[in-house]
């Protein structure tokens, strides 16, 4: 059985981690692309090596590992260092989505999700579909990644400028899950799509 993968994304702070959640709990394996990117730069690995090769030890916690926040900072202020980093996590990162679909597809799991924040910028749209896109007010969004991270406003405006407007990723999307309201009303629109999505891998795939 050839397994399917929808992807799940949306801009920074919109509820992506929360619908992941409510995915899971409707028995659905997510792959969890931040949670690859933790891995691909664990202290000791290759990836971590190459980031303080790029960007110095000034990255790095007294502890030796990676400081994401400091290392944040940087890249969301500076386009030409983001894209370095990108160059050396996203090809890691792509490597081991590869390895755990085929995990799950030798285990016979026929639909799983893929969650990843910069699957419409990085060009995989296409690659995960049906694409569900989360959904936020740009004064929400704003204000919840505020509160979410501890963050100062102007830092919380270049992280949402760095990346692309939700309504680029809405016009890519197959499905919209708008997370304005209460929690029950996300839940009862997650159910919803993975329904949908679920009779979609059970109908036969027309001209087979």
């Amino acid at each position: 059985m050839t397994i399917r993968v929808f992807g799940l994304t949306g801009g920074v702070a919109s509820g992506k981690s929360t619908v992941a959640a409510m995915v899971r709990q409707l028995g659905i394996d997510v792959i969890d692309a931040d949670a690859l990117a933790r891995e691909v730069v664990a202290v000791g690995s290759e990836g971590l090596a190459e980031i303080v090769r790029a960007f110095g030890p000034k990255v790095l916690s007294p502890d030796g590992s990676l400081d994401r926040k400091g290392l944040g900072r940087l890249v969301f202020s500076d386009p030409k260092a983001r894209l370095e980093l990108n160059g050396i996590v996203h090809p890691r990162i792509g490597a081991e989505t590869k390895a755990q679909v085929a995990q799950l597809e030798a285990a016979g799991v026929s639909l799983a999700c893929y969650e990843a924040a910069l699957l419409v910028e990085n060009g995989l749209a296409d690659t995960f579909r049906p694409l569900v896109v989360v959904a936020l007010g740009p004064e929400l969004q704003r204000s919840r990644l505020t509160v979410r991270d501890r963050i100062a406003e102007q830092e919380a405006d270049e992280r949402l400028a760095s990346q692309l407007p939700l309504a680029d990723k809405v016009a890519a999307a197959d499905y919209v899950i708008d997370n304005a309201g209460p929690r029950s009303q996300l839940a009862s629109r997650v159910a919803e799509v993975v329904a949908d999505i679920r009779s979609q891998v059970a109908a036969p795939v027309s001209g087979t």
